[in-house]
C-alpha cells in the first residue's frame, strides 16, 4: 500500500516537474486535452441543465395532460405536403364541450378550455403594450398548471362565473406598465378599449420556448373574453384535460377521442375533426432530438481534440523517457522491477491529462457564468460530469503513455546507464 502510495508520488512531482521545465512543448501538448474536455464537458452541462430547465418548464403546462386541438402536433408543420387546409377547416371548441367531457370522462382530474389571443393592446394612462398575450381560461386552469400569484390573489370562483371584469397580470407587463410589478394590483388598465381590474401578479416565470409565457400575458375568465371574441376567432383554442392520479395517458386519450367523436356526433365511417394531443411526449421528442444532434457535434469536436491531445502526450512521453534512459537504468541496477517503472510513467502520463482537463474545466466554469447571464436558464457543471471528465482524462493518459512507458520499463539497464 505505501509503495503503491509511492509510486503515485514520485508520479505527480514528475509530473509537476515536466511542466515546470519545459512549460510551453508541455503547455502545447496538453493543449488538445484542454480543448477536448472544454467541449465535451461544456456541451453535458448545457444538455444536463437544459434537461433540468425543461422539466421545470414542463411543470408549467401540467402534468400528465393532454391538448384537444384541431391541429395534430405531431403532423409538424413543415414542407409543402402539410395538409394545414385540413386541420384549419375543423371546427373550434366551446365552452359547453368543457361540461360534456367532465360529465362523460372518468378518467380526467381537471378539464379547462384555453384560448388566446395575440392581437390585443393594454393601456396605462400614457403607456401602450402591443400584441400581449391575452389568455382566457376556465376555472380548472390554475388547478393543471402550475401558476404562481406573487402579490394580490387568483380569479375567484364567482368571477369566473359572473365574467366580472378582472385580471391577472403577467410580471414583465407589469413591470412595463407600472414601473415596479407589485405595484400593479389594485389598478386598472384597458384593453382594446375595455376596462378592468388587476387582482393578481403572476410570479415572474422566466422565457421559454414552448408552454405558456406568463411573464407577458394578461389572464382573464373565459366569461369575460366571449364579451370581446367568439371561441372560432382566436390564435390558439384547445382543452386541457389532465389525468386522475393512476391513470395512464394512452387510456385517457382513448376515452377522450370517443367522448369528442360522440360530442362532434361523427360516423363510425368519419375520420376525427379534432386530435388529442399528448403534450409530454411531444415536447419530449422535439427536445431530446434536439439534444441529441447536440450532444454528437460536441462528441465529434471534443473526440478529434482529445485524439490530437493523445498525440501530444504520447510525445512528452516519449521524449521524457529519452531524458531520464540514465535515471531508468539506475532505478533498475539498483533492483527497481519492470512494472514499477511501467506503473511511474502510466501514472505520470495520466496526471498530465488530468491536470489538462482540470484546465478544461476550469475554462468551462467561466463559460457556465458567461451563458447563464445570457441564457434563460442556468448552467452548471454536475458532480458526475466533473466525475466523467477525469475519468476520461485518466483513461486517455494510460493510453497516450502505455508504448513509452512500455519501452522504459523493457531497457537493459547497463545499456541505459550508459546512454548519455
Amino acid at each position: 500500500m505505501f509503495k503503491l502510495l509511492g509510486i503515485l508520488w514520485n508520479s505527480f512531482k514528475m509530473a509537476l516537474q515536466e511542466l515546470k521545465v519545459n512549460k510551453l512543448r508541455t503547455f502545447l501538448s496538453l493543449f488538445g486535452i484542454t480543448i477536448g474536455i472544454f467541449c465535451i464537458i461544456g456541451v453535458l452541462a448545457t444538455i444536463d441543465s437544459l434537461k433540468r430547465y425543461t422539466k421545470n418548464k414542463m411543470q408549467s403546462i401540467g402534468a400528465k395532460v393532454v391538448w384537444i386541438d384541431k391541429w395534430n402536433y405531431a403532423d409538424g408543420a413543415d414542407g409543402p405536403d402539410f395538409p394545414w387546409w385540413k386541420y384549419y377547416k375543423r371546427p373550434a371548441n366551446k365552452y359547453a364541450d368543457v361540461a360534456f367531457l367532465k360529465s362523460n370522462s372518468h378518467q380526467s382530474e381537471n378539464i379547462a378550455l384555453f384560448l388566446q389571443s395575440r392581437s390585443m393592446s393594454v393601456d396605462y394612462e400614457s403607456t401602450t403594450l402591443q400584441n400581449i398575450s391575452f389568455y382566457s381560461v376556465t376555472n380548472d386552469f390554475e388547478k393543471i398548471q402550475d401558476l404562481k400569484i406573487q402579490e394580490g390573489r387568483y380569479i375567484s370562483e364567482s368571477e369566473f362565473s359572473d365574467g366580472s371584469v378582472v385580471c391577472v397580470i403577467g410580471y414583465k407587463n407589469a413591470e412595463t406598465l407600472f414601473g415596479k410589478p407589485e405595484l400593479a394590483v389594485g389598478k386598472r388598465i384597458s384593453i382594446n378599449g375595455k376596462k378592468m381590474t388587476i387582482v393578481g401578479l403572476i410570479e415572474s416565470q422566466g422565457s421559454g420556448g414552448f408552454g405558456y409565457d406568463f411573464d407577458h400575458c394578461v389572464l382573464v375568465s373565459y366569461n369575460f373574453f366571449a364579451t370581446m371574441f367568439k371561441a372560432d376567432n382566436v390564435d390558439r383554442n384547445y382543452i386541457i384535460v389532465q389525468a386522475k392520479e393512476g391513470v395512464q395517458i394512452d387510456g385517457l386519450i382513448d376515452e377522450l377521442k370517443g367522448n369528442m367523436r360522440q360530442l362532434r356526433k361523427l360516423s363510425p365511417q368519419q375520420e376525427d375533426n379534432f386530435t388529442v394531443n399528448d403534450v409530454s411526449k411531444f415536447f419530449g421528442t422535439i427536445i431530446d432530438g434536439f439534444l441529441e444532434k447536440l450532444n454528437l457535434g460536441g462528441w465529434a469536436i471534443a473526440g478529434l481534440s482529445l485524439v490530437v491531445g493523445a498525440f501530444g502526450v504520447a510525445n512528452i512521453m516519449f521524449v521524457t523517457v529519452r531524458e531520464r534512459t540514465s535515471q531508468i537504468g539506475l532505478k533498475k541496477a539498483i533492483g527497481a522491477k519492470k512494472k514499477t517503472i511501467l506503473t511511474e510513467f502510466l501514472l505520470e502520463s495520466a496526471f498530465l491529462c488530468i491536470i489538462g482537463g482540470l484546465v478544461g474545466l476550469f475554462f468551462v466554469w467561466i463559460l457556465t457564468l458567461a451563458l447563464s447571464s445570457i441564457l434563460p436558464f442556468p448552467i452548471f457543471i454536475a458532480p458526475n460530469i466533473i466525475g466523467l471528465a477525469l475519468s476520461l482524462c485518466t483513461v486517455l493518459g494510460v493510453l497516450s503513455g502505455i508504448i513509452p512507458a512500455t519501452i522504459a520499463a523493457r531497457m537493459d539497464p547497463v545499456v541505459a546507464i550508459r546512454t548519455k
